[in-house]
């Protein structure tokens, strides 16, 4: 399986990186540009291509800025 990194931005859409394969929930994949090392994923609601970002968050003031939770000492780590 090859590596795939899913950034959140802040304020802004899931950035994918890494060979991903995307479907629809009938499981019809969408097309994705094969030059691109990248997709941008929306999460405001409000692009006119979803599930992809064009921008609009930009537009509409969207903000979240979600991070992940500090380590608890012990804890085990997913890899």
């Amino acid at each position: 399986m090859a590596d795939v990194k899913i950034t959140v931005r802040p304020n802004g859409p899931y950035l994918l990186e890494g060979t991903v394969t995307l479907v629809d929930a009938a499981g019809n994949p969408f097309p994705l540009p094969a030059n691109k090392p990248r997709i941008a994923l929306c999460r405001c609601g409000g692009s006119a291509n979803k599930p992809f970002c064009d921008g609009t968050h930009n537009k509409i003031g969207f903000q979240a800025a979600e991070t992940a939770p500090t380590p608890t000492p012990g804890a085990p780590v997913n890899p």
